[in-house]
Formats: C-alpha cells, structure tokens, sequence
C-alpha cells in the first residue's frame, strides 16, 4: 500500500484541527476533522480557490440554517429545503466546491436541540473554519507539490506503456486480454496526466507571483501530453482497423518497423529533455522527417494497390503521420526552450 503526499497530510489536517478544537474547547471536533479533509487540495491555487468558496459559502448555509431555525423550525422537512436552498445560492454563485462542507455545517446547526442560540450557531460556524485553516496551514507548508517531478514521472510511465503497446499492437505478440487491460490503464494514466497539466497551467495563471513557472516550460509539457494522446490515437486506430485490412506480411514489416522508429524517437526527445544524451538536433530532426515521408509515399503506393481496403490503412496511416508531426513539434519546442534558457545563463 502506498501513502501518498496527500493522504498523507490529510492525516495531518484532520490531527491538527481536532488538537486545535481540544485547545479552544470547540465541541463537537468531528466537524473541523470534515472539513480539513474537504480543504486538502492537489495544488496552492486549488487550495484557496477551496477556501475562498468554502468561507463564503459556509456562511451562508449558517446564515440560512440559523434564519430557518428561529421562523421555521428544524424539522426534517424544513431542513430539507435549507440544505435545497443552500446548494441552489452556491451554484447560482458559481462556488460548486464549497458545497459538501456547507451542507455539513447546515446539518451540524440544524440537528442539534440547542441550536436556537446565534451563539451555537457561531461556535459551529468556527469550528469549521478550524478545520480549513488546518487544511490550508498542511497544504501550504507541508510536503507542497512536486509539480515538474510529479510530471514528469508520469509522462515517462505512460511512454512506457505506450511504447510496449504499438511495439506489440501489429505484430499481434500479446494476448487480447492483456493487451485491452494496458489500453484501458493507458487511457486512464492519459486521463490522469491531463488533469495534472490544468494544475500547472492554472498554477501558472493564478498563483505565478507565489509560485513562478517557466512558460516556455509549460508549453513543452503540453507538447508531451498531446504527443503522447496522438500515439494513444495510433493505438486505437491500429486496434480497430488494422486487422480487418488483411495486410500482406510486407506490409506488417512496414508498419511495424516504421512505429519502431517513432517510438526510439519519442524515447530520445524525452531524454533529450531531461539532458541525458547528446544532442545532435539537425540529423535527428531530418531523419525524422525523412522517415516520415518515405513511410507515406510507401502508404499511397498501397492505396493505388487495394481500392477494398484503402480506407482503413489511411486512417491508420495519417494517425501515424500526425504522430510522427507532434514528434517533430515537440523536439522544435525542447531546443527552443533550451536556446533561452543558455540565454539567461
């Protein structure tokens, strides 16, 4: 079992709040607990994005809980249409993450027998501000993301599960079961690593002051992200098409070898990155290229040759090219990002 980072200062939110509750008398501490584990965000900005909504929208729902105490009651019915109303301001106010915690501190108010004291209603009230301001304090100063490294590291995983797939996807090496799995997983670490970039590029935005980020850097981190969606796409196409196209072993050879070649490309521009090999850009780029279009005008040689089949070979092969075009677009980027960075050094 692994514990990661955030979980890990979840732990720690919800110790410190229910220390801080012991501390000031603030019962019941379960609610500060809730709402550190509610605060804990994967990034700074999320975080007092989190906190800003969480404020105003716990507010409110004391505000209206309080109100529907004292000229309705707290039946189960009326706190019903509390907990309606409050979810209907938050959405109407844009503040769609604050609402689980609202709704708890609507519960802790209303539910109580003694809450028809705004003195009640303020201890609730600030004992879930404890527990955001515990959250806040844990993920600001504690274990703070790693974003590049975080990146990278799964940028280069989900390359190797790509890279093991198209290796094996025309050839057919694989079972049909083990290869869907990979391909489900490799989806799903796609899926994954495009939600790790909005972090970075709202980072970048909204938190540059406090957490400067290279622009540059963050365009050649999208590079590698749509990069390696085009060879996902690559692997779906071949998936779908390619054996029903009933190819020639000469032609199998074709593919195979010349997804081989992208695949050593892809590997040697994310090395390249990351300053582990010896850079010769010019004869890299123009093999690259060269490759790129000796495999297509073999392509159209084959689409004169099998009008029945032409379609789907085509549709592979332009998915292949595309590949072959974020490949070179993304090598352009790295040496771009390196001429400045020498620059300034």
């Amino acid at each position: 079992m692994t514990v990661g980072p955030r979980i890990l200062k979840t732990g720690i939110a919800v110790a410190l709040a229910l220390y801080i509750c012991s501390l000031l008398n603030f019962e019941p501490a379960v609610f500060a607990g809730v709402a550190a584990i509610f605060t804990i965000q994967p990034s700074i900005y999320r975080t007092w994005k989190q906190i800003s909504d969480q404020i105003i929208t716990n507010f409110l729902g004391a505000v209206v809980a309080l109100f529907a105490i004292l000229f309705l009651g707290d039946s189960p019915i009326i706190i019903g249409l509390a907990v309606i109303l409050v979810i209907s301001l938050s959405l109407r106010m844009k503040m769609n993450t604050g609402i689980p915690l609202t709704l708890v501190t609507v519960l802790a108010i209303m539910s109580s027998p003694d809450n028809e004291s705004i003195l009640f209603t303020l201890n609730r009230f600030l004992i879930i501000l404890v527990g955001i301001s515990s959250g806040m304090l844990v993920n600001l100063l504690i274990l703070r993301p790693t974003y590049k490294k975080n990146y990278l590291e799964k940028v280069h995983g989900i390359f190797h599960e790509l890279s093991l797939l198209l290796r094996t996807a025309v050839s057919n090496e694989m079972k049909e079961k083990s290869f869907h799995e990979h391909s489900i997983n490799l989806k799903k670490d796609i899926e994954k690593l495009e939600e790790e970039y909005k972090i970075f590029d709202e980072e970048r935005g909204k938190m540059s002051k406090l957490n400067p980020l290279d622009i540059r850097e963050i365009v050649v981190f999208k590079q590698m992200l749509k990069t390696l969606q085009q060879g996902e796409q690559v692997l779906e196409n071949i998936d779908e098409h390619y054996f029903q196209s009933k190819t020639k072993e000469e032609e199998d050879h074709l593919f195979d070898r010349h997804i081989e070649q992208l695949i050593q490309f892809h590997e040697y521009f994310l090395l390249k990155y990351e300053g582990k090999v010896k850079v010769n850009n010019i004869q890299m780029e123009e093999q690259l290229i060269k490759e790129g279009q000796e495999f297509f005008e073999k392509i159209l040689e084959m689409y004169s040759q099998k009008k029945d089949q032409n379609f789907r070979i085509m549709i592979i092969a332009s998915s292949i090219v595309e590949y072959s075009f974020h490949l070179q677009r993304l090598n352009e980027l790295i040496d771009q990002y390196y001429r400045v960075a020498n620059r300034k050094n």
